[in-house]
Protein backbone atom coordinates (compact mmCIF):
# COMPACT_ATOMS: atom_id res chain seq x y z
CA UNK A 1 0.00 0.00 0.00
CA UNK A 2 1.07 3.39 -0.51
CA UNK A 3 2.27 5.75 1.79
CA UNK A 4 -0.53 8.03 2.79
CA UNK A 5 1.77 10.65 4.34
CA UNK A 6 3.39 11.36 1.04
CA UNK A 7 2.38 13.75 -1.22
CA UNK A 8 0.08 13.47 -4.42
CA UNK A 9 2.03 14.84 -7.10
CA UNK A 10 0.14 15.48 -10.82
CA UNK A 11 2.93 15.08 -14.03
CA UNK A 12 2.07 16.52 -17.09
CA UNK A 13 4.16 16.08 -19.93
CA UNK A 14 4.68 18.31 -23.06
CA UNK A 15 7.38 16.40 -25.00
CA UNK A 16 10.68 18.35 -25.24
CA UNK A 17 14.30 16.74 -24.90
CA UNK A 18 13.68 15.50 -21.35
CA UNK A 19 11.72 13.07 -23.44
CA UNK A 20 13.45 12.95 -26.24
CA UNK A 21 15.36 9.77 -28.17
CA UNK A 22 18.38 10.05 -30.35
CA UNK A 23 18.87 8.02 -33.61
CA UNK A 24 22.13 6.56 -32.37
CA UNK A 25 24.16 6.70 -29.03
CA UNK A 26 27.08 8.33 -31.02
CA UNK A 27 24.81 10.77 -32.54
CA UNK A 28 24.01 14.36 -31.03
CA UNK A 29 20.65 14.49 -33.38
CA UNK A 30 17.50 13.38 -31.88
CA UNK A 31 13.47 13.33 -31.83
CA UNK A 32 12.16 15.42 -28.84
CA UNK A 33 8.70 14.55 -27.17
CA UNK A 34 9.49 10.78 -28.76
CA UNK A 35 9.22 8.90 -24.68
CA UNK A 36 5.63 8.79 -23.03
CA UNK A 37 5.22 10.47 -19.57
CA UNK A 38 5.29 6.97 -18.09
CA UNK A 39 8.64 6.10 -19.54
CA UNK A 40 9.64 9.16 -17.90
CA UNK A 41 9.00 8.70 -14.74
CA UNK A 42 10.18 4.68 -14.74
CA UNK A 43 13.73 5.75 -15.66
CA UNK A 44 13.68 7.89 -11.99
CA UNK A 45 15.27 6.49 -8.79
CA UNK A 46 13.34 6.56 -5.87
CA UNK A 47 10.07 8.06 -7.18
CA UNK A 48 7.83 6.04 -5.03
CA UNK A 49 9.50 6.89 -1.76
CA UNK A 50 8.86 10.60 -2.37
CA UNK A 51 4.98 11.25 -3.92
CA UNK A 52 2.37 9.47 -5.25
CA UNK A 53 2.02 10.21 -9.05
CA UNK A 54 -0.87 11.35 -10.99
CA UNK A 55 0.80 11.25 -14.63
CA UNK A 56 -1.18 12.56 -17.68
CA UNK A 57 0.39 13.34 -21.40
CA UNK A 58 -0.76 17.02 -22.57
CA UNK A 59 1.08 16.99 -25.68
CA UNK A 60 4.51 15.57 -27.53
CA UNK A 61 6.25 18.20 -29.17
CA UNK A 62 9.74 20.08 -29.37
CA UNK A 63 9.36 23.55 -27.31
CA UNK A 64 10.32 25.39 -30.39
CA UNK A 65 7.18 24.08 -31.38
CA UNK A 66 5.24 25.19 -28.51
CA UNK A 67 1.65 26.32 -29.41
CA UNK A 68 -0.87 28.91 -27.99
CA UNK A 69 -3.15 26.06 -28.17
CA UNK A 70 -0.86 23.77 -25.84
CA UNK A 71 -0.77 26.55 -23.46
CA UNK A 72 -4.40 26.70 -23.38
CA UNK A 73 -5.01 23.25 -22.73
CA UNK A 74 -2.07 23.08 -20.12
CA UNK A 75 -3.29 26.02 -18.32
CA UNK A 76 -6.76 24.53 -18.00
CA UNK A 77 -4.98 21.12 -17.11
CA UNK A 78 -3.22 23.14 -14.21
CA UNK A 79 -6.66 25.15 -13.26
CA UNK A 80 -8.22 21.72 -12.87
CA UNK A 81 -5.96 19.96 -10.61
CA UNK A 82 -4.92 22.77 -8.61
CA UNK A 83 -8.73 22.55 -7.45
CA UNK A 84 -8.64 19.26 -6.23
CA UNK A 85 -8.03 18.93 -2.72
CA UNK A 86 -6.30 15.47 -3.22
CA UNK A 87 -3.57 16.93 -5.44
CA UNK A 88 -0.51 18.64 -3.92
CA UNK A 89 1.89 20.03 -6.67
CA UNK A 90 2.13 20.09 -10.32
CA UNK A 91 5.44 19.02 -12.36
CA UNK A 92 5.45 20.10 -15.90
CA UNK A 93 7.90 18.32 -18.10
CA UNK A 94 8.64 20.96 -20.83
CA UNK A 95 11.35 21.26 -23.78
CA UNK A 96 13.88 24.12 -22.57
CA UNK A 97 13.61 26.30 -25.63
CA UNK A 98 10.55 28.00 -24.76
CA UNK A 99 10.11 27.01 -21.03
CA UNK A 100 10.95 30.68 -19.57
CA UNK A 101 8.23 31.58 -21.82
CA UNK A 102 5.39 28.68 -20.57
CA UNK A 103 6.55 29.09 -16.98
CA UNK A 104 5.64 32.90 -17.56
CA UNK A 105 2.30 32.73 -19.36
CA UNK A 106 1.24 29.88 -16.13
CA UNK A 107 2.70 32.27 -13.99
CA UNK A 108 0.28 34.94 -15.01
CA UNK A 109 -3.10 32.66 -15.98
CA UNK A 110 -3.16 30.58 -13.42
CA UNK A 111 -4.73 31.71 -9.85
CA UNK A 112 -4.09 29.30 -7.38
CA UNK A 113 -1.19 28.54 -4.30
CA UNK A 114 -0.47 25.34 -5.06
CA UNK A 115 3.15 24.41 -6.16
CA UNK A 116 3.82 24.19 -9.81
CA UNK A 117 6.92 23.17 -11.09
CA UNK A 118 8.34 23.61 -14.43
CA UNK A 119 11.45 21.08 -15.90
CA UNK A 120 13.20 19.81 -18.72
CA UNK A 121 16.71 18.49 -19.53
CA UNK A 122 19.39 19.09 -22.15
CA UNK A 123 20.58 15.88 -22.72
CA UNK A 124 17.73 13.49 -24.32
CA UNK A 125 16.67 10.69 -21.91
CA UNK A 126 18.39 8.00 -23.88
CA UNK A 127 21.94 9.69 -23.95
CA UNK A 128 24.98 8.93 -21.94
CA UNK A 129 24.60 11.06 -18.87
CA UNK A 130 21.13 12.16 -19.13
CA UNK A 131 20.01 14.85 -16.82
CA UNK A 132 16.16 14.45 -16.75
CA UNK A 133 15.94 11.57 -14.03
CA UNK A 134 17.66 13.71 -11.79
CA UNK A 135 15.93 17.21 -13.03
CA UNK A 136 12.66 15.17 -12.61
CA UNK A 137 13.38 13.86 -9.23
CA UNK A 138 14.07 17.40 -7.85
CA UNK A 139 11.01 18.94 -9.42
CA UNK A 140 8.92 16.06 -7.84
CA UNK A 141 10.36 17.14 -4.67
CA UNK A 142 9.53 20.38 -5.01
CA UNK A 143 5.94 20.24 -6.10
CA UNK A 144 5.56 18.68 -2.68
CA UNK A 145 7.24 21.19 -0.88
CA UNK A 146 4.93 23.19 1.24
CA UNK A 147 7.35 26.31 0.88
CA UNK A 148 7.30 26.67 -2.34
CA UNK A 149 3.60 27.00 -2.02
CA UNK A 150 2.19 30.94 -2.96
CA UNK A 151 5.65 31.81 -5.15
CA UNK A 152 4.30 31.18 -8.53
CA UNK A 153 5.47 28.69 -11.03
CA UNK A 154 9.09 27.33 -10.54
CA UNK A 155 11.33 26.41 -12.45
CA UNK A 156 13.83 23.58 -11.44
CA UNK A 157 17.39 22.54 -13.65
CA UNK A 158 20.71 21.11 -12.36
CA UNK A 159 19.71 21.51 -8.77
CA UNK A 160 18.84 25.33 -9.16
CA UNK A 161 15.14 26.71 -8.21
CA UNK A 162 14.15 29.93 -10.04
CA UNK A 163 11.02 32.06 -10.08
CA UNK A 164 9.21 32.05 -13.72
CA UNK A 165 9.48 35.80 -14.23
CA UNK A 166 13.31 35.49 -14.20
CA UNK A 167 14.78 32.65 -15.51
CA UNK A 168 16.31 32.70 -18.81
CA UNK A 169 17.52 30.02 -20.96
CA UNK A 170 21.51 30.97 -21.15
CA UNK A 171 23.56 28.47 -23.19
CA UNK A 172 22.17 25.98 -26.14
CA UNK A 173 24.11 23.53 -24.71
CA UNK A 174 25.64 21.67 -21.23
CA UNK A 175 23.65 21.23 -18.14
CA UNK A 176 24.05 24.52 -16.84
CA UNK A 177 22.14 26.75 -19.15
CA UNK A 178 19.74 28.25 -17.48
CA UNK A 179 19.71 31.45 -15.02
CA UNK A 180 17.80 34.34 -13.31
CA UNK A 181 20.32 37.13 -14.64
CA UNK A 182 18.71 39.63 -13.06
CA UNK A 183 17.61 38.88 -9.16
CA UNK A 184 19.23 35.83 -8.93
CA UNK A 185 18.02 32.41 -8.60
CA UNK A 186 15.01 31.52 -6.35
CA UNK A 187 16.98 28.72 -4.19
CA UNK A 188 18.51 25.49 -4.95
CA UNK A 189 17.61 21.86 -4.44
CA UNK A 190 19.89 19.47 -1.83
CA UNK A 191 19.01 15.97 -2.52
CA UNK A 192 15.15 15.88 -1.70
CA UNK A 193 15.23 19.44 0.43
CA UNK A 194 14.37 22.60 -1.31
CA UNK A 195 16.00 25.92 -0.10
CA UNK A 196 14.81 29.07 -0.99
CA UNK A 197 17.19 32.38 -1.22
CA UNK A 198 14.24 35.03 -1.33
CA UNK A 199 10.46 35.41 -2.36
CA UNK A 200 9.52 37.16 -5.50
CA UNK A 201 7.90 40.34 -5.20
CA UNK A 202 6.04 41.09 -8.57
CA UNK A 203 2.48 40.40 -9.09
CA UNK A 204 1.64 37.06 -10.57
CA UNK A 205 -0.51 33.76 -9.61
CA UNK A 206 -3.50 34.35 -6.84
CA UNK A 207 -2.75 37.94 -7.63
CA UNK A 208 -2.79 38.40 -11.48
CA UNK A 209 -5.55 39.83 -13.11
CA UNK A 210 -4.82 38.04 -16.31
CA UNK A 211 -7.05 35.16 -17.57
CA UNK A 212 -6.68 32.36 -20.06
CA UNK A 213 -10.92 33.40 -20.41
CA UNK A 214 -9.80 36.79 -21.37
CA UNK A 215 -7.12 35.95 -23.32
CA UNK A 216 -9.25 33.76 -25.28
CA UNK A 217 -12.19 36.23 -25.68
CA UNK A 218 -9.78 38.86 -26.97
CA UNK A 219 -8.63 36.30 -30.49
CA UNK A 220 -4.96 35.76 -28.53
CA UNK A 221 -3.68 39.24 -29.47
CA UNK A 222 -0.87 39.30 -32.19
CA UNK A 223 2.56 40.56 -30.94
CA UNK A 224 5.72 40.63 -32.81
CA UNK A 225 8.98 40.61 -31.95
CA UNK A 226 11.84 42.94 -34.12
CA UNK A 227 15.17 42.11 -33.07
CA UNK A 228 17.67 45.78 -33.78
CA UNK A 229 20.89 45.35 -35.46
CA UNK A 230 23.12 47.57 -37.09
CA UNK A 231 21.04 49.09 -40.40
CA UNK A 232 17.71 48.20 -39.17
CA UNK A 233 14.92 49.78 -41.37
CA UNK A 234 11.77 50.99 -41.06
CA UNK A 235 9.68 49.10 -43.82
CA UNK A 236 9.68 45.66 -41.60
CA UNK A 237 8.67 47.14 -38.98
CA UNK A 238 5.66 48.92 -40.98
CA UNK A 239 4.97 45.29 -42.56
CA UNK A 240 4.21 44.14 -38.87
CA UNK A 241 2.25 47.20 -37.70
CA UNK A 242 -0.20 46.84 -40.63
CA UNK A 243 -0.91 43.21 -39.01
CA UNK A 244 -0.20 43.04 -35.39
CA UNK A 245 -1.39 44.51 -32.42
CA UNK A 246 1.54 44.68 -30.39
CA UNK A 247 5.23 44.85 -31.13
CA UNK A 248 8.03 44.27 -29.13
CA UNK A 249 11.85 45.69 -30.01
CA UNK A 250 14.42 43.50 -29.19
CA UNK A 251 16.31 46.80 -29.03
CA UNK A 252 20.17 47.67 -28.53
CA UNK A 253 21.60 48.22 -25.26
CA UNK A 254 18.80 50.22 -23.62
CA UNK A 255 15.79 49.27 -26.00
CA UNK A 256 17.34 51.35 -28.73
CA UNK A 257 17.20 51.25 -32.55
CA UNK A 258 18.25 52.89 -35.56
CA UNK A 259 16.24 56.39 -36.25
CA UNK A 260 14.53 54.36 -38.92
CA UNK A 261 13.24 52.15 -36.88
CA UNK A 262 12.17 53.97 -34.03
CA UNK A 263 10.73 56.81 -36.10
CA UNK A 264 8.26 53.36 -38.03
CA UNK A 265 7.88 52.40 -34.19
CA UNK A 266 6.78 55.52 -33.25
CA UNK A 267 4.57 55.43 -36.52
CA UNK A 268 2.68 52.07 -35.42
CA UNK A 269 1.93 53.91 -31.54
CA UNK A 270 0.32 56.44 -33.58
CA UNK A 271 -1.86 54.21 -35.36
CA UNK A 272 -2.83 52.07 -32.17
CA UNK A 273 -0.51 49.32 -31.70
CA UNK A 274 1.14 48.95 -28.95
CA UNK A 275 4.95 49.53 -28.85
CA UNK A 276 7.41 47.91 -25.84
CA UNK A 277 10.72 48.85 -25.51
CA UNK A 278 12.83 45.64 -24.60
CA UNK A 279 17.07 44.93 -24.90
CA UNK A 280 18.32 42.24 -26.47
CA UNK A 281 21.32 41.92 -24.11
CA UNK A 282 19.89 39.53 -21.96
CA UNK A 283 19.89 41.35 -18.68
CA UNK A 284 19.63 44.42 -17.09
CA UNK A 285 16.46 47.37 -16.82
CA UNK A 286 14.91 49.26 -19.67
CA UNK A 287 13.72 52.21 -18.28
CA UNK A 288 11.12 54.80 -19.50
CA UNK A 289 12.46 58.35 -21.04
CA UNK A 290 16.45 57.58 -20.78
CA UNK A 291 17.73 57.87 -24.82
CA UNK A 292 14.29 57.25 -25.89
CA UNK A 293 11.46 59.86 -25.16
CA UNK A 294 9.06 57.05 -24.52
CA UNK A 295 6.49 59.61 -23.08
CA UNK A 296 6.16 61.62 -26.71
CA UNK A 297 6.47 58.40 -28.72
CA UNK A 298 4.29 56.51 -27.24
CA UNK A 299 6.08 53.65 -25.99
CA UNK A 300 5.84 51.20 -23.02
CA UNK A 301 9.19 50.08 -21.21
CA UNK A 302 9.67 46.66 -20.73
CA UNK A 303 11.67 47.13 -17.13
CA UNK A 304 13.61 43.31 -16.18
CA UNK A 305 11.46 41.37 -18.85
CA UNK A 306 13.17 40.08 -21.65
CA UNK A 307 12.01 40.16 -25.55
CA UNK A 308 10.13 36.93 -25.65
CA UNK A 309 8.38 37.24 -21.86
CA UNK A 310 7.24 41.17 -22.91
CA UNK A 311 5.94 39.69 -25.99
CA UNK A 312 4.04 37.60 -23.39
CA UNK A 313 2.48 40.04 -20.79
CA UNK A 314 1.57 42.21 -23.64
CA UNK A 315 -0.59 39.94 -24.99
CA UNK A 316 -2.25 39.18 -22.09
CA UNK A 317 -2.08 43.06 -21.59
CA UNK A 318 -4.14 43.71 -24.59
CA UNK A 319 -6.63 41.44 -23.23
CA UNK A 320 -7.87 44.11 -20.94
CA UNK A 321 -6.54 47.42 -22.45
CA UNK A 322 -5.08 49.02 -25.32
CA UNK A 323 -4.20 52.05 -23.13
CA UNK A 324 -0.30 52.55 -23.27
CA UNK A 325 -0.60 54.01 -19.92
CA UNK A 326 -1.93 50.89 -18.63
CA UNK A 327 0.02 48.95 -20.29
CA UNK A 328 3.10 50.42 -18.59
CA UNK A 329 1.51 49.99 -15.20
CA UNK A 330 1.38 46.11 -16.31
CA UNK A 331 4.78 46.11 -17.31
CA UNK A 332 5.95 47.97 -13.65
CA UNK A 333 4.09 45.47 -11.85
CA UNK A 334 4.25 41.75 -13.17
Amino acid sequence: MPDRRLPTIAVLATGGTIAGAQSAHASHAYRAGALSVEHLLAAVPGLAQLARIQAGQVASVGSQNMTHAVWAALAQRVDVLCQEASVDGIVVTHGTDTLEETAYFLSLVTRHDKPVVLVGAMRPATAPGADGPANLFHAVALAGCPAARGRGPLVVMNEDIHYAREVQKMACAGVAAFASPNRGRAGVMRAAQAHFFSRNDTVHTRDSIFSLQALEAAGWPRVDVVHAGVGLGDDLIDFLAARASGLVLAGVGDGNATDGALAALQRASAAGVAVVRASRTGSGRVGRNVEVDDDAAGFIAAGELSPQKARILLMLGLSISRDPARLQEFFNQY
